[in-house]
């Protein structure tokens, strides 16, 4: 990845947090954007969602994935990127693995 796709991530994230925060509730769950990474072209841009709790991580994911077009104008609008990359949502598991191992390692030392 090249420095201007990580550039285009990084400002992709950005703006994108905050277009969320102020249009979408999710109630007692919350939804991070933990990372962006935009293909060689510009044409994609995966954006990877952790949630917690993690089994509102689907309707998360389904309620991010409907707004998709109205998010991509959005930032369109906001960043003026030309091309645009094409935004898709993918839920990232990372920290609930972590959170898991985490558990583990701590009853392994209370054994």
């Amino acid at each position: 990845m090249n420095f201007r796709n990580q550039r285009v991530g990084k400002l992709i994230r950005e703006e994108l947090s905050k277009i969320i925060i102020k249009e979408f509730e999710f109630g007692n769950t919350l939804a991070t954007i933990t990372e962006v990474e935009v293909d060689s072209k510009l044409e994609t841009a995966k954006v990877r969602v952790s949630v917690l709790p993690s089994e509102k991580a689907k309707e998360i994911f389904d309620s991010l994935s409907r707004a998709r077009n109205r998010l991509q104008t959005t930032l369109f609008k906001k960043l003026n990127i030309r091309p645009m990359p094409r935004i898709m949502f993918e839920i990232d598991r990372g920290p609930e693995y972590a959170s898991g191992v985490e558990k583990i390692l701590l009853e392994e030392d209370n054994i």
